[in-house]
């Protein structure tokens, strides 16, 4: 039992790190509309109506946390999800959520789920 806790605690301040980088509200909508396909800034700023600095800004950190890689293209920056498996993540956030708050309605949350496991 005690050589598993080292371990265990690794294990968990590496997921503690992954969410602490994606926990804002752009990053997690950046990871989704990354989910299917890779886009280009202007693309990712203009679908989440974002500035290109503020989503340069936070593809910069996701990129520093292996999320996402860039792929350039002339003056083009392409960011496609590393693995693609953290916008599940999120999707399956989603049942959590629709337990424990009142504010958001299950409208608002089928909605995201909708738009979120859609494919482009």
């Amino acid at each position: 039992m005690g050589r598993e806790m080292p371990s265990r605690l690794v294990v968990s301040k590496e997921l503690a790190d992954i969410f602490k980088v994606i926990a804002h509200l752009d990053r997690i909508r950046l990871i989704e509309e990354l989910r299917s396909d890779e886009k280009d800034v202007n693309t990712l700023a203009e679908n989440l109506g974002l500035s290109g600095p503020r989503v340069s800004q936070h593809l910069s950190l996701l990129r520093a946390h292996r999320i996402v890689e860039e792929r350039r293209d002339g003056r083009h920056h392409y960011y496609r999800l590393i693995q693609p498996e953290i916008a599940s993540w999120i999707v399956d956030g989603l049942s959590f959520i629709e337990g424990r708050t009142t504010g958001i309605t299950r409208s608002k949350i089928n909605t995201a789920r909708r738009l979120w496991t859609t494919t482009s």
